[in-house]
């Protein structure tokens, strides 16, 4: 994972933990024992969904740029299969209290998306790398001043 993936990644992981440890409290006063392990499952399930997304991204991208789009959408698309599945297997659970599942999720995915589009924007890395004068064609022009 190249650098500024990482800091992208850290930026997006530790708000949400935060966020994450603050449902836990608030799901143990409203629920107890069941109330933690609901925050718990949440924000665990959130931040392993969105890590290895972009973690199988920056992989991508370092190895086979082309290939970016094809890999980002197999990765949404198999992110939300696994995610419905495991919805499916805790459908009715008693557990864990799946209201402070829900809510916690619902809290670390907005937390997640709003800490990375942050962090991206701080990263100031650049998506277009201007050519140097070295690769530039040469023209007609270019040669008379040289």
């Amino acid at each position: 994972m190249q650098e500024h993936d990482a800091r992208i990644l850290r930026g997006a992981a530790l708000p949400t933990a935060v966020v994450g440890v603050v449902a836990m409290i608030v799901g143990f006063a409203l629920s107890g024992l069941q109330g933690v392990y609901g925050g718990l499952f949440g924000v665990g399930l959130v931040i392993g969904a969105f890590a290895v997304s972009a973690f199988v991204i920056s992989w991508t991208g370092g190895r086979r740029p082309e290939l970016l789009l094809p890999v980002a959408f197999l990765v949404y698309t198999t992110k939300l299969g696994i995610l419905f599945v495991i919805l499916l297997m805790f459908k009715g659970t008693t557990a864990l209290d799946t209201d402070v599942f829900v809510w916690t999720a619902l809290a670390c995915i907005i937390t997640w998306l709003a800490a990375q589009a942050v962090a991206v924007k701080r990263s100031k890395q650049p998506t277009i790398v201007p050519a140097s004068e070295d690769d530039a064609p040469v023209t007609e022009d270019s040669e008379a001043h040289r």
